[in-house]
């Protein structure tokens, strides 16, 4: 088996476990607060993002180089944890998805005045059409649009800004400190809005509370063995294989089944999305392969990045970092 087909399978599989792990987000949803669910899914989190810390023997302090960049960047990691959970938790598994793939088209756009980058005619079209897949899933007149649907499109907007903040400072700052502030402030956030939320939960439930943290460490480390294996332009797009896992997982656990102007539109936002991908991995399609090179699902400050493990690991150089 070549090197790209393995890390495609390999990326396919961590997609399976992330929509397992969202599965598991959207049962608890249904019952508890998404900042209680957050708030438990960092905490948990925390042992296993120690063992990742450890590993970081870079000489230096906790205090991030861009100060602002970096509060900017926590503060879309916070607000795209919460909205994802609780899109998930009141609308159906692949319309969320649908309406957060949108975030490569918003990394396109925030590229340009953040990094610099020139989107040339041929991507602004991708983008526009990717955006007009989104309103297809919307259906704004035709279909009552709820909080569900703004928390999604939020979650999809600061996960384009963390990860385009991310692009912009992470040569320069050390990764222990790229991941180690979303968690706290995370886990500070949540805290203080859990005494108002808060629902006592039985053992079972603390349980697939572990279980999403679980879930998320190891889809991640599937997704590194991905990255490691294959070419970076044959592994981003499997993330679309996620509208599959929730076509399927939808229909089997919460009776979900996708209707026609969700799946026209979650076919035009994969398809522009593509397009973006593709036009990236071509030299001189673009100068920072903005989209090519966020190489995690959207943040969500509860689990480490992708491209933080590997950095932790030594085994991505400081400026392809994502």
């Amino acid at each position: 088996m070549s090197p790209n087909a393995k890390g495609a399978l390999f990326a396919l599989f961590a997609f399976g476990v992330f929509a397992t792990h969202d599965v598991v987000v959207k049962i608890l949803g249904g019952i508890y607060s998404p900042f209680q669910i957050v708030f438990f899914s960092v905490l948990l989190s925390f042992p296993l993002a120690t063992v990742t810390l450890m590993r970081d023997a870079k000489p230096g302090n906790l205090l991030p180089v861009h100060p602002w960049w970096m509060a900017l960047r926590t503060g879309a990691a916070v607000v795209t944890g919460v909205c994802a959970f609780y899109a998930f938790s009141v609308l159906p598994l692949a319309q969320t998805y649908a309406i957060l793939f949108a975030s490569p088209l918003l990394i396109t756009i925030l590229a340009i005045p953040v990094l610099g980058e020139k989107v040339r005619l041929r991507r602004w079209l991708a983008v526009l059409v990717g955006l007009v897949g989104v309103l297809i899933v919307l259906r704004p007149g035709s279909t009552t649009l709820n909080l569900g649907h703004l928390a999604a499109m939020t979650s999809a907007v600061g996960g384009a800004v963390a990860s385009i903040v991310v692009r912009k400072i992470g040569a320069d700052e050390r990764p222990v400190v790229v991941l180690l502030y979303p968690m706290m402030v995370n886990f500070v956030v949540m805290a203080c809005a859990l005494p108002f939320v808060y629902q006592p939960m039985p053992i079972e439930h603390l349980g697939m509370l572990g279980i999403i943290a679980a879930f998320a460490w190891t889809a991640n480390r599937l997704l590194i063995k991905a990255y490691q294996d294959g070419e970076a332009a044959i592994i981003a797009p499997m993330q679309y294989s996620q509208i599959i896992w929730a076509s399927v997982f939808g229909l089997m656990f919460f009776d979900e089944v996708i209707d026609q102007p969700t799946m026209i539109g979650a076919g035009v936002i994969i398809a522009s999305g593509l397009y973006i991908v593709l036009r990236e991995s071509k030299g001189g399609g673009s100068e920072n392969t903005p989209v090519l090179r966020t190489r995690s699902r959207s943040e969500t400050g509860t689990t480490p990045r992708v491209s933080l493990f590997m950095r932790i690991a030594g085994k991505t150089p400081p400026r392809q970092e994502d």
